[in-house]
């Protein structure tokens, strides 16, 4: 199978670039991404010699570089491209809507003027909003973003059905509850965590720590994805989660437990705008259908991660300068609404 992905440099599309050259060795991939500041080719250096996978630097939102991956014709579009930190999006959600949305629609027009077998929408849990404290969404769950970042998935989302629908596009859509694992970009929770940790510096938490998500490993989230691919229906939806739900606050917790370091560390801080309070998947549309099953554990998963990130500090070091660091400051810096610190 030849495979077109795009933002394939990023946290959850590298996983699966790795996965698929790894599971698979009969398919090919071609990786267009436009190297942003989450978009990293380091975390493809073990791949990048490999004779089945071919790079390009470009935009998903110029039809010239997405026509440039398509000879020779690939079998499916796999989409990861997008703006994806949701604190980003309220700082100015301008990027969100451009490359979300109309990038999206850049490749389903190239999808269908090509006659590409198959595209497959990597969405997230977020367009379905928030939950109250029992319950979990389904594929038919109303979509109610609070986020621009949301908002311009669950858009993105409908431009893909409506390419379904109109030009009989074959289509998969995928929602996945939040990913964890090595490679990923350190302004999400996990990994902004444990590297202040790691560092002996103040964890900012959001509000009272009691918001809720559900948690995958990106290795999982891969597999699901590849059964996606395969197996799913034209015109489905999949919701994909491991139903490992977990409190902020439980997860900064046992980080520093992880690496013995203090709780006092903690800084509570001034709460993000339209902050969902709890995310659940109901995954057993993807369990039945499309014969997957997640298989890493959360407290497991969590060690093999923290494990990761001390073992590669010239990763790490990479990531977090330059850019990352003028982020940091405006997000947690130069804020003064710390509400307390946790002894």
């Amino acid at each position: 199978m030849r495979l077109f992905i795009t933002g394939g440099a990023g946290f959850i599309g590298s996983n699966f670039i790795r996965h698929v050259l790894s599971a698979h060795p009969d398919w090919q991939v071609v990786n267009l991404d436009a190297l942003t500041y989450a978009g990293n080719l380091g975390n493809l250096e073990d791949v990048s010699s490999d004779g089945r996978y071919r790079f390009r630097k470009g935009d998903i939102t110029r039809p010239e570089d997405v026509k440039a991956c398509l000879d020779p014709q690939p079998d499916a579009i796999v989409n990861f491209a997008a703006e994806s930190h949701v604190d980003r999006s309220i700082e100015d959600a301008s990027s969100f809507v451009r490359t979300n949305v109309m990038g999206t629609q850049v490749l389903l027009e190239a999808a269908r003027r090509h006659k590409v077998d198959r595209f497959l929408q990597v969405s997230t849990d977020e367009v379905y909003g928030s939950l109250g404290p029992s319950g979990a969404f389904r594929e038919d769950s109303p979509l109610q973003p609070n986020s621009p970042y949301a908002a311009s998935k669950a858009g993105a989302d409908l431009l893909v059905r409506s390419y379904q629908e109109t030009f009989k596009l074959d289509t998969v859509i995928t929602r996945c509850s939040n990913n964890y694992g090595p490679y990923q970009f350190p302004e999400k929770l996990i990994p902004l965590m444990l590297l202040n940790a790691l560092d002996d510096k103040e964890l900012p938490v959001y509000g009272d720590g009691l918001y809720t998500r559900d948690w995958i490993h990106v290795d999982d989230h891969c597999r699901a994805l590849v059964q996606a691919l395969v197996k799913g229906r034209s015109g489905a939806v999949y919701n994909i989660g491991a139903e490992q739900e977990e409190k902020n606050i439980d997860i900064v917790k046992r980080i520093l437990d992880e690496v013995d370091k203090p709780r006092s560390l903690i800084r509570f801080v001034k709460d993000r705008p339209g902050h969902d309070r709890r995310y659940a998947i109901d995954a057993r549309r993807a369990r039945t259908e499309l014969d997957w099953n997640p298989q890493v554990d959360f407290a497991q998963g969590l060690r093999q991660t923290i494990d990761w990130y001390r073992n590669n500090p010239s990763w790490v070091d990479q990531v977090r300068s330059g850019e990352y660091q003028n982020y940091y400051r405006r997000m947690y810096d130069q804020r003064d609404q710390t509400l307390s610190t946790l002894e």
